[in-house]
């Protein structure tokens, strides 16, 4: 299933690669035009009906035209932003679309979370617990608790030291980010995923990757039900 995954996602063009023909070093450093702009678009910064053009994307970042050429290309290839008549806008994906990456988020993230088990060191545990205490605190999540939240996930992706996954994931979760704006978690659902981080570091920390694996397929299995009641709610 894993290999599956990894054939379909990156038989697509690599995102990070230059266009053909440019002369950019593919880089992801928060210095690059491409990095700012995919920031301001999970951000929110631009809105479902933002025109996204070349010109005045340029005289928004201070920058020529090609950059910015450049960084909506790699944005379209990575699924972030789709073709709109002389431009392009914020893509807005679907119930299906949401559903879809979730699938293989599940996948890969299971498999992270097991080469976490194996791999994972000293410095890695220790950044995970300390995540772990500032995530899911009260009985809402405000957005200093939602961006611990991500890290916690991106650490345990570090965690596993295989890049290849790492990137993935990091792509697949950005797409979830702009598809699935608008779901709320009820002190529930934050309660039982505080349980469900327990379970996951634990195994890590007990160098268990199978029980690594399993949590984190759990985790990831409810949330995606979540979003499928909330989608049938809406129907």
């Amino acid at each position: 299933m894993l290999a599956l995954v990894l054939t379909l996602i990156i038989r697509r063009e690599n995102p990070l690669s230059p266009r053909p023909g440019s002369t950019e070093t593919p880089t992801t450093g928060p210095g690059t035009l491409y990095e700012i702009v995919r920031s301001d678009i999970l951000a929110g910064e631009f809105g479902a009906t933002a025109l996204l053009q070349e010109l005045p994307l340029a005289e928004r970042y201070g920058v020529s035209r090609t950059p910015v050429r450049e960084a909506l290309a790699r944005l379209e290839h990575e699924g972030l932003v789709e073709k709109a008549g002389r431009g392009h806008r914020v893509r807005s994906g679907t119930a299906e679309d949401v559903l879809e990456v979730y699938e293989a988020r599940i996948v890969l993230e299971g498999q992270a979370a097991a080469g976490a088990a194996e791999r994972r060191g000293e410095l890695d545990l220790a950044r995970l617990r300390h995540l772990h205490e500032t995530v899911l605190t009260g009985e809402t999540r405000n957005d200093a608790e939602r961006s611990a939240h991500s890290a916690w996930h991106a650490t345990i992706w570090r965690a596993s030291h295989n890049r290849t996954i790492e990137t993935l994931l990091h792509r697949l979760t950005a797409q979830l980010r702009i598809y699935d704006r608008g779901t709320q978690e009820t002190p529930h659902d934050l309660e039982q995923t505080r349980a469900e981080h327990e379970s996951i570091l634990a195994a890590i920390t007990d160098r268990h990757p199978e029980a690594a694996r399993g949590a984190m397929i759990d985790h990831l299995t409810r949330a995606r039900e979540v979003r499928l009641h909330r989608f049938g709610s809406e129907a």
